[in-house]
């Protein structure tokens, strides 16, 4: 379907006088009220409202295209808005937006809108075209040059066959001589929606402008259009990959190939594009799990690598951790009436339902991680001796004790086990290299897991677990010994950690610390850590409540939002603002979270939960005390920030 049969005159205004980006909402959704396409304004407003909430639309360029797909649609339709002056959209580049395409789709299966969204993506991103809008002096000239430059972009849909021979030799000028495309490429992004066709249009034009031949393969949430074949792969120079999700790779293997996020597709093209076609990017070898020629010609470091399969087993372990552990605080809190016993958390029907249950899940953390980092490391082959050594890490299993007295090697035996898990399977599928084609079927289904399971339960039981697990004892002693200053200095750090990157390495470390001290009984250790990350997103909340004058409207419409993300400990709802000005708020914030994280150990807060900030206080040890502590870090965090931040000019 054409923009111009959707877009109607009297739902376009080109001189937009707005404000702000609700202001800006409400005023499109009564443009596109005016078209008779909507049967429920204020239902409609609220799905574009709700849209928006799950990311912004404002997709950078001067653009906006907020959408929504909903049965109070009677049929699709669109409406734009030319904003001379800009307005302030909470864009993906922060500038202002100058032009706004509102869609409206009916609930039903055609995904019109997304058609229709990745049409006005391309054409959007030629910066004449969209100056040609911007100035246009009338509605009737603003409809012809939409109407001009889809015919030259997609041509005439009732095209003849003549019409279609002549686009068909259009189409063959993109390959070369020798009938092959030199360089293809892939464009994906989260929503699989504006900047996935961004990328795609900037890369086609610029390989156009720069000689070279290109297919472009669209990864949307459409589905994946112009997909690339086998024979296409075989006979192209280069590959490009511009993904912010995952792409299938295994069908690049033996090809050069470049990795880099969606983003540099769309600003970054010729860079890309002269890289590809320099003849000097490594080749891609999916079975070894070799990375991928990064942008810019270096190659992933070491460190890099590690730090990306540590944080795939992390991910994956997490949602036991919390979720296992949650349930575990809960059967402290509904078995009361038995704390300081034996049965502490088991004492009723209702609590020992939760504790069993929690400490199932909960008990799955170490087996998970391990797993998970072997399967980044060498595939899915590697997952199972992963599992088994997290297993093994978990029950302390050795043969130089007596069964009752193994010492679980826990979170560090855990993190030896999935590396060697991986590595192990990359050396087993080396060794099998050799064998015979015809037992090719017998190594993931009995060599893999045979000698995977053998070699694994034998270097954990003699190897890892004995000397990790007599680290963990003394560790535990140390931390059960600790004096008083030593145990605020511990606080103080962990508490820094989690505000130094908001979700990063840093952030990460001190998380994983933590939740590792619940298994050994070391409760504060997780309050520190929990009241760091709750620090920041609270303490800009405050910043922005009673000092407007120094943050833009946009920032200050994320208040509610960081006061909810904060309590819920959510350390992200901070990184907009570290990340546009880090050294005004991410030193403060640090002071402030190291404050709270001393003062909890001082207080001698505890927490069983490994998660849920405000909603698990109830169950926290000394949870006054803990609120106390996360308000004076806060309030503390919030001074540092508008000490360092100067007022803004009354326009911005």
């Amino acid at each position: 379907m054409k923009i111009t049969d959707l877009l109607k005159r009297y739902s376009i205004d080109l001189d937009g006088q707005v404000t702000s980006k609700e202001e800006t909402i409400d005023h499109m959704v009564s443009l596109m009220v005016k078209s008779g396409n909507i049967s429920d304004e204020e239902i409609y407003k609220s799905c574009v409202k709700k849209r928006e909430e799950e990311g912004t639309t404002g997709i950078g360029e001067g653009i906006a295209i907020p959408h929504a797909k909903t049965p109070v649609v009677k049929e699709a339709g669109l409406a734009a808005m030319v904003v001379k002056n800009g307005v302030d959209y909470d864009s993906l580049d922060g500038l202002p937006v100058n032009l706004i395409f509102l869609i409206a789709a009916p609930d039903t299966k055609d995904n019109i809108h997304l058609e229709v969204l990745g049409r006005l993506s391309m054409l959007l991103m030629d910066e004449a075209f969209r100056e040609n809008l911007i100035h246009a002096e009338s509605v009737e000239q603003f409809l012809a040059y939409v109407d001009e430059a889809e015919k030259e972009k997609f041509g005439e849909e009732d095209a003849s066959e003549e019409t279609n021979a002549k686009e068909e030799k259009e189409k063959e000028k993109h390959q070369s001589s020798e009938g092959r495309y030199q360089i293809l490429a892939v464009t994906a992004c989260p929503t699989g929606i504006a900047h996935t066709y961004m990328a795609a249009e900037s890369l086609e034009r610029t390989a156009k402008e720069l000689g070279y031949t290109i297919k472009v393969e669209t990864n949307g949430s459409g589905g994946d259009k112009n997909v690339l074949t086998p024979e296409e792969i075989a006979s192209c120079d280069c590959i490009i990959v511009a993904a912010d999700k995952d792409v299938r790779m295994a069908r690049f293997d033996g090809k050069p190939v470049i990795v880099t996020k969606v983003a540099n597709g769309i600003h970054r093209a010729k860079e890309l594009i002269e890289e590809a076609e320099s003849g000097t990017i490594s080749v891609y070898h999916s079975d070894r799990k070799e990375e991928v020629e990064a942008f810019g010609g270096e190659k992933e470091s070491f460190g890099r690598k590690i730090y990306k399969n540590l944080m795939n087993g992390v991910s994956h372990m997490l949602p036991f951790v919390i979720g296992g552990g949650i349930l575990i605080a809960l059967a402290f809190l509904f078995d009361g009436a038995n704390a300081g016993t034996d049965i502490f958390g088991t004492g009723n029907t209702f609590s020992r339902f939760l504790k069993i249950v929690g400490d199932t899940a909960f008990g799955m953390m170490f087996p998970i991680l391990a797993g998970y980092i072997a399967m980044s490391i060498a595939d899915r082959p590697a997952l199972m001796p992963g599992i088994v050594g997290g297993l093994l890490a978990k029950a302390g299993t050795s043969v130089f004790l007596p069964e009752d007295q193994w010492i679980s090697s826990g979170f560090f035996g855990a993190l030896i086990a999935g590396f060697v898990a991986g590595y192990l399977m990359l050396f087993l599928k080396k060794a099998f290299d050799r064998l015979p084609h015809a037992l090719e079927g017998t190594k993931p289904v009995l060599l893999y897991p045979f000698f995977g399971i053998l070699l694994m339960g034998a270097i954990m039981v003699f190897i890892v677990n004995p000397p990790v697990g007599a680290f963990n004892t003394w560790l535990n002693d140390m931390l059960a010994g600790m004096g008083e200053g030593s145990r605020l200095l511990l606080g103080a750090v962990l508490g820094g950690m989690m505000a130094v990157d908001f979700g990063g390495p840093f952030n990460k470390a001190a998380y994983v610390f933590g939740t590792a001290s619940i298994a050994s009984g070391q409760y504060e250790i997780m309050a520190s850590v929990m009241i760091g990350g709750m620090v920041p997103p609270i303490a800009i909340a405050l910043a922005t409540t009673f000092f407007k004058n120094r943050f833009t409207k946009s920032e200050q419409q994320t208040t509610i939002t960081n006061y909810i993300m904060g309590l819920s400990f959510i350390t992200e709802g901070a990184i907009p603002f570290a990340a546009s000005d880090p050294l005004r708020i991410i030193p403060p914030c640090m002071l402030g979270s190291a404050v709270s994280g001393a003062l909890s150990m001082f207080f001698e807060c505890g927490s069983r939960a490994p998660h849920g900030g405000i909603f698990v206080v109830g169950i926290m040890d000394h949870a006054p005390m803990f609120l106390i502590a996360l308000a004076l870090g806060a309030v503390i965090a919030m001074a540092g920030i508008v000490i360092l931040k100067k007022p803004l000019p009354k326009k911005r």
